[in-house]
């Protein structure tokens, strides 16, 4: 089992940055890649990014791309979410998720943190 916990969420105005981490517990070692989602009101769940655990290039949603930026701290077992020039449809629930190997087998984005509020004010 991995267990996830997001925290750095907080309100902010349009145009400012914001960071978020994400402490992964368990057995990490077990870890493929974290991503990043998030969950506006009324909204279905969105994929942000995600980031391989042992290295590659992060991705991202066009949405988001320019502005995000994901890394990640192995020594910590905590990936980031980078956020800067936030604007208003950046409001939502942000979730941190991870995918491990189970027997040599790789799994979906079955482990979630409890969510992290960002909300950006205009």
């Amino acid at each position: 089992q991995v267990q996830l916990v997001e925290s750095g969420g907080g309100l902010v105005q349009a145009g400012d940055s914001l960071r978020l981490s994400c402490a992964a517990s368990g057995r990490t070692f077990s870890i493929y890649a974290m991503g990043w989602f998030r969950q506006a009101p009324g909204k279905e769940r969105e994929f942000v990014g995600d980031i391989n655990w042992s290295g590659g290039s992060p991705n991202y949603v066009d949405s988001v791309k320019g502005r995000f930026t994901i890394s990640r701290d192995n020594a910590k077992n905590t990936v980031y979410l980078q956020m800067s020039s936030l604007k208003p449809e950046d409001t939502a629930l942000y979730y941190c998720a991870a995918r491990v190997w189970v027997s040599l087998q790789l799994t979906g984005y079955d482990y979630w943190g409890q969510g992290t509020q960002v909300t950006v004010s205009s």
